[in-house]
């Protein structure tokens, strides 16, 4: 009964280094438990979305919430491991009676000061593998946080780039620019840093799927609102004399039905057209 117990706590803790890595180190897949809070989540903020900043909060509270569930779980497994050892394979300090310090919250305590890589010393383990097992804890708990960091550095420059592109998309609808001047080399040109941009975009969503969950706020730096207009100037490139305005604008349309698709794919599931897809995403960051 006691490796029972011991082998839970371990597939506990295996659960969650699986589902960590697959949120930060995967580069298409994402974590099973981050991929449901962070879903759950962004649909309360929509239903409560008329209060206002709930929307806003729905990503970085999902993050913070992803972590703090990593970390107690992984707590919680370590635990249930050192759990059926106590007060056998651990040694306690002077002062502490090993029979009074043998419960689930003691093992909880061990678990937190291990992970936390604080080393107290007031409760040690003694026997051989256990005194392998907690220094690969304090190791794990050095990695989650490492990991965290490196999230929250990844996450919001791809906001940063959408948001720029979504602004930049802004900028030329109130210009308007007319069929003659994209019918230029200077129209072809812009068209290709448009397809350009939107394809970083798209490595964004699928190398950094949580940033889906962040609202944008203001319509000029949402990509979901401007996006209609990056559909508009491809089909007004369509009649365009210049050949490399055309192709500019065929390689714009075909980055449109790739963000579309990866879109539908991982996080509106439509199946409609591209148009219908994006006008899904836009309902859908409202």
């Amino acid at each position: 009964m006691q490796w029972v117990v011991t082998f839970a706590g371990a597939a506990l803790v295996l659960l969650i280094l699986r589902d960590v890595f697959h949120t930060l180190w995967h580069p298409t897949r994402h974590g099973g438990l981050s991929r449901l809070v962070m879903t759950a989540l962004w649909r309360l903020s929509s239903v409560r979305g008329s209060r206002r900043g709930a929307p806003g909060l729905a990503g970085p509270l999902a993050m913070v919430t992803v972590v703090a569930l990593w970390a107690l779980t992984l707590v919680a497994g370590w635990a249930l491991i050192y759990w059926p050892h106590v007060p056998e394979g651990f040694v306690y300090a002077n002062g502490l009676r090993p029979a009074e310090h043998a419960a689930l919250l003691d093992t909880v305590y061990i678990s937190l000061v291990t992970v936390s890589t604080l080393g107290l010393g007031d409760i040690a383990p003694a026997e051989g593998w256990l005194r392998v097992v907690a220094p690969l804890e304090g190791l794990v708990g050095f990695a989650l946080l490492t990991a965290t960091v490196s999230w929250i550095l990844g996450i919001y420059p791809a906001l940063a780039r959408r948001r720029a592109l979504a602004l930049r998309l802004s900028h030329l609808s109130r210009t308007r620019p007319s069929t003659e001047q994209i019918d230029s080399p200077a129209g072809a040109a812009l068209l290709d840093d448009l397809a350009s941009e939107l394809a970083v975009v798209s490595v964004d969503f699928l190398q950094y799927a949580e940033c889906y969950y962040f609202h944008d706020g203001d319509d000029r730096t949402s990509l979901a609102r401007q996006i209609g207009y990056a559909v508009d100037i491809a089909h007004q490139s369509a009649e365009a004399r210049h050949p490399d305005v055309r192709l500019a604008g065929v390689v714009l349309r075909t980055a449109l039905e790739d963000l579309a698709d990866i879109l539908d794919q991982h996080f509106l599931h439509t199946r409609g057209t591209f148009q219908q897809v994006l006008a899904a995403f836009a309902n859908d960051h409202g």
